[in-house]
């Protein structure tokens, strides 16, 4: 019986001069199962359907093979998650695989996904500038969990983890984009939420005392070397979180722990002229965006090692990229 991520399910859509050799590319290799082609499957535009399930730790070097024969540009590759299958053979497909099915990385599927999250657009905007308002309130009422709601808001992790997987894999394409909807969405989020601060702080709902003290919440305004730390962890949380199949739902608030609440800690400070501690939240917004890339790269680039010498030590030269 097979398990939950241990295999995923191609389906390719394949010219007609090119189905005998993806068929073969396909039957050949033993982590692949349940092959199937149903000729003439598509009508526009025309082509053959081939459905396969692959083991997930496979998957990459099967992907690279059918993009090898253009498959990509003459038809088309989609990989579905399978929740649960129930498949003996599948099963034997994943134990011939090299590693864990959990560990395994399909890179090509972390790309697409960062490529599409990281695009700027309104709602990036508008989900940034929320928790830069919620982040901002939690440090007026020196409440935590207001910071932890502005975390979880916070949509900054995709261009984050894109900027490193540019770097790492390396797809230095990627990085146009990724800078532009962090640096646009973090400076978005500080204008609004300044102007919203600054309303409320002469309209008397705060006081410059209460933008700036708070024990709960001093963390944000006391870079030291341990906002480093605390960065290079999130990191490389953050990209594992990305390129394996378990992964917890808070990995989001982790990412966001250091970048988030500066940001709405910085608005405060600039409504109501706390210049000191404007500066101290920007610079552990720097410091931790420095601590992430590094480590978020570094991650990524050492994982791909890994997979690479698995993928050898088990003949499986298709894994490495």
């Amino acid at each position: 019986m097979g398990h939950d991520d241990a295999v995923l399910h191609l389906r390719l859509r394949v010219p007609g001069d090119l189905t005998d050799e993806v068929v073969a590319l396909l039957g050949a290799d033993e982590t692949v199962t349940n092959l199937a082609v149903v000729p003439r499957g598509f009508l526009k535009p025309e082509g053959c359907l081939v459905l396969a399930d692959v083991a997930r730790e496979s998957a990459t070097g099967v992907v690279k093979r059918l993009r090898d024969l253009d498959v990509q540009h003459r038809g088309s590759i989609s990989i579905e998650e399978i929740d649960t299958i129930l498949s003996d053979e599948a099963a034997r497909a994943e134990r011939l695989a090299p590693g864990a099915p959990d560990d395994g990385v399909v890179w090509v599927s972390v790309e697409q996904k960062l490529r599409d999250d990281s695009r700027l657009s309104w709602a990036f905007i508008a989900f940034m500038t929320l928790a830069a308002l919620l982040a901002g309130a939690g440090r007026i009422t020196d409440q935590p969990i207001l910071i932890v709601g502005a975390m979880v808001v916070g949509p900054e992790f995709s261009p984050i983890a894109a900027i490193c997987f540019a770097f790492a894999h390396p797809r230095l394409g990627m990085l146009p984009a990724a800078l532009r909807s962090l640096a646009v969405g973090f400076a978005a989020a500080t204008a609004v939420a300044t102007v919203f601060w600054a309303v409320g702080y002469r309209l008397g709902a705060f006081t410059q005392h209460q933008a700036s003290s708070g024990p709960l919440t001093d963390f944000i305004v006391s870079p030291d070397a341990w906002s480093f730390v605390v960065a290079c962890l999130a990191g490389v949380a953050g990209v594992l979180s990305l390129t394996t199949a378990k992964s917890g739902p808070l990995v989001g608030v982790f990412i966001s722990v250091t970048t988030i609440p500066a940001v709405g800690t910085l608005a405060v400070c600039l409504a109501c002229g706390v210049w000191g501690e404007a500066g101290s939240a920007l610079t552990q917004l720097a410091i931790n965006l420095v601590g992430m890339f590094l480590a978020g790269t570094t991650a990524l680039a050492l994982q791909r090692q890994v997979w690479r010498r698995v993928a050898a030590r088990d003949a499986h030269p298709g894994l490495v990229r």
